[in-house]
């Protein structure tokens, strides 16, 4: 079992930058044998796969609607996952996911693959 907890969500204008974190812990949780990806969700609309980071396979991605100002990263001592998020939009606000799975081939835009998931952290973005 893995329980992931997210945090670091908030309020900013437009042009601004947050940086929620997600903490895993679990006894079978080996940080380097898990793909993580962050997700979000908005009022009314589709989820949407934000970033993938398999850090023990070198695998990362984005979705094109944040490459170039979100980027994922971990601190494996830490067992904790990041997203830097620069150059927010009002579009960004939702809440944000994150999901974690030791299987290598998990995709970002097929969030059912996911086994572990937070309870997530709300960003909004003011215009």
């Amino acid at each position: 079992q893995v329980e992931l907890v997210e945090s670091g969500g908030g309020s900013v204008q437009a042009g601004g930058s947050l940086r929620p974190s997600c903490a895993a812990a679990g006894y079978t949780y080996t940080s380097s044998r898990y793909c993580m990806g962050w997700f979000r969700q908005a009022q009314g609309s589709e989820g949407e796969g934000v970033a993938l980071l398999c850090p023990g396979y070198g695998r990362t991605g984005y979705a094109d609607s944040v490459k170039g100002r979100f980027t994922v990263s971990q601190d494996n001592a830490k067992n904790t996952l990041y997203l830097q998020m620069n150059s927010l939009k009002p579009e960004d606000t939702a809440m944000y996911y994150c999901a974690a799975d030791p299987n290598l081939w998990v995709s970002r835009t097929r969030p059912s693959e996911f086994r572990y998931w937070g309870h997530g952290t709300q960003v909004t973005v003011s215009s």
